[in-house]
């Protein structure tokens, strides 16, 4: 199906809320663009994607994914380059990794033309709502639900594609810190630990209050055999430098999630010179490097926060401090180098922007 503008019903809101947003305190998740895009999938095909004003949503108490968690979603950004042109990070890599997760929640891939047409549309309609002050961009936020409205343990029929934008700041304003995590586990071979399904992220809630309360801002995950191999560090994925080498765990056991910051951070360090190991990690390995004075950096890498800086990694009674942040070098330069892809200051030369 075809999806061209004049296919993309557009219906305009009569009062932009742009005037909430103060341009200069941006926080992460608070408002919410004027438009919204919605497309159905029922009797086996997608109808054309509606733009329109952005609004809640209204559900029977026995909507699927209310009770079974049918639920998948993506992270992208848009920015502006000097000229004020919009851009969109590496949607496409996007799209394939949400119809991957589409496919292993049993439910529709998600064309082309709905997901990247309708997104370049819907941005281009509230393209004033990109902040352009420095650590600022657009989120989207794309997600499908399953909407039968019946009660029963079986795939659905009828399913909601929607994306929604938010203006947003950094969403870590500080270096974190990490607790690791060898009691709770966010996935096991088999399951949905590469999709970006609703269920990964309602069952580290859990986890994540009770090491806050003992003071840290995040975990990071191990494996569910050994509790020795880590796994992502929250939301994001993980990057430690050890020596002269940067290692972040394998994702192709289908436990991790395949980010695209993180293959973004993979491939610039490449053509860097740097040398990349992606195989399994295990946190003896780094408390070892830790005490041979070779943890020279660890970082989280996603689309909400780009790149994390980690100061403090604590493993039972072993806290392990690292070096001061403004004397790395990788993390530090992986940052300011994407930046200055997303923002446009500098040539595009891998095709990662779509320009609106």
């Amino acid at each position: 199906m075809g999806v061209t503008k004049s296919r993309i019903k557009v219906k305009k809101t009569e009062n932009s809320r742009l005037h909430e947003v103060d341009a200069l305190n941006i926080n992460f998740g608070k408002h919410y663009s004027d438009h919204m895009l919605i497309a159905y999938y029922e009797n086996g095909q997608w109808n054309p994607p509606e733009i329109m004003p952005f609004h809640n949503l209204y559900f029977s108490p026995a909507t699927t994914f209310l009770h079974y968690g049918q639920a998948i979603f993506e992270g992208v950004k848009a920015y502006k380059d000097p000229q004020g042109n919009p851009l969109i990070f590496r949607p496409y890599d996007n799209l394939k990794r949400m119809n991957r997760s589409a496919v292993r929640m049993a439910m529709p891939e998600v064309p082309e033309e709905i997901f990247i047409e309708g997104m370049r549309h819907l941005i281009e309609l509230d393209r004033d709502w990109i902040p352009t002050s420095e650590d600022t961009s657009l989120y989207i936020r794309p997600f499908m639900l399953a909407i039968d409205e019946f009660i029963g343990v079986r795939p659905a029929e009828k399913f909601m594609f929607i994306i929604i934008t938010s203006p947003a700041g950094p969403y870590y304003n500080k270096p974190v810190s990490i607790y690791v995590q060898d009691k709770y586990v966010r996935a096991f071979p088999g399951g949905i630990g590469f999709t970006k399904a609703a269920g990964n992220y309602g069952m580290s809630m859990y986890p994540t209050q009770e090491i806050k309360k003992m003071g840290y801002d995040q975990i990071l995950w191990t494996d569910g055999f050994e509790h020795k191999y880590v796994q992502e560090i929250g939301t994001m994925n993980v990057f430690f430098v050890i020596g002269d080498t940067v290692v972040t765990p394998d994702a192709s056991n289908d436990l991790i999630l395949e980010g695209v910051t993180r293959d973004s951070v993979i491939t610039l360090l490449r053509e860097k010179g740097v040398k990349v190991e992606i195989r399994p990690l295990s946190i003896d390995e780094i408390e070892a490097a830790h005490k041979a004075g070779q943890l020279k950096e660890a970082f989280g890498t996603g689309t909400a926060a780009s790149i994390a800086p980690i100061y403090a990694l604590t493993y039972h009674d072993d806290k392990m401090m690292l070096p001061p942040i403004e004397k790395w070098e990788i993390a530090n330069w992986l940052k300011k180098e994407l930046a200055d892809i997303r923002y446009g200051h500098k040539e595009d030369v891998h095709g990662w922007n779509l320009k609106v």
